[in-house]
């Protein structure tokens, strides 16, 4: 490495489901596509196929489990790995849990997601996965695609970073859309990470500063 040369980006991923994604991730690593280190992958859900998965790819993986303990503290020791961890940038990979302000307040402008859409089209809480697929199918978009972004308080509403489309087929199921999207979702991800790693795009990056409320409290 010379001097001129960034060091490895540290990056942690968060899954809930299959973990298809963390595996492009990882196997792009893997390829030399993207120079870096994934440090951890943490899961909301012991059962997790992506657990499996990742420990099958030699990653290291931990579970936080939100039944444990008093209610937010499995994020306040998520937040607290990371950070031991020297994390530089945390992937929502198929997350279905909404981050608190322990992230926030720690990771600002370092948690990027993907999601299955061209937001802002079918964003929001619980809008994910086959959900968005079928959103999709049943307002009769011509096209859809996926989005990564920047994380932040509002839900789906961080800066944009990159997009992808794809034609929407009749007759096709929201199983169908999902499994013929899934390599391009994973393409412009690893395309993202890239950038990250390249420098190219800067950590923290910019989000914007929520206003605080009006001493006193709100008015009418």
């Amino acid at each position: 490495m010379t001097a001129d040369t960034p060091p490895p980006l540290r990056i942690a991923i968060l899954v809930s489901g299959e973990g298809t994604t963390m595996d492009a991730v990882a196997r792009a690593v893997s390829r030399g596509e993207l120079r870096a280190t994934i440090v951890l992958a943490a899961s909301d859900r012991s059962k997790a196929p992506a657990v499996e998965r990742a420990r099958r790819l030699g990653i290291p993986c931990e579970t936080f489990l939100p039944r444990e303990g008093p209610e937010g503290e499995w994020e306040r020791r998520l937040v607290a790995r990371l950070e031991e961890l020297r994390t530089d940038l945390v992937v929502l990979a198929g997350f279905l849990r909404v981050l608190g302000p322990p992230f926030f307040e720690r990771f600002p402008g370092r948690i990027i997601n993907l999601h299955p859409s061209l937001l802002p089209r079918h964003s929001g809480p619980g809008m994910y996965g086959t959900r968005v697929h079928a959103a999709v199918l049943a307002s009769g978009d011509p096209r859809t695609g996926a989005t990564v972004h920047v994380v932040t308080e509002e839900v789906d509403r961080g800066p944009i970073l990159a997009k992808t489309e794809i034609e929407v087929r009749a007759g096709e199921t929201p199983s169908e859309l999902a499994d013929r999207q899934r390599p391009l979702e994973h393409e412009l991800l690893v395309e993202v990470l890239g950038r990250f790693c390249r420098r190219e795009l800067p950590l923290p990056y910019p989000v914007p500063v929520r206003a605080a409320p009006p001493a006193g409290g709100p008015r009418g």
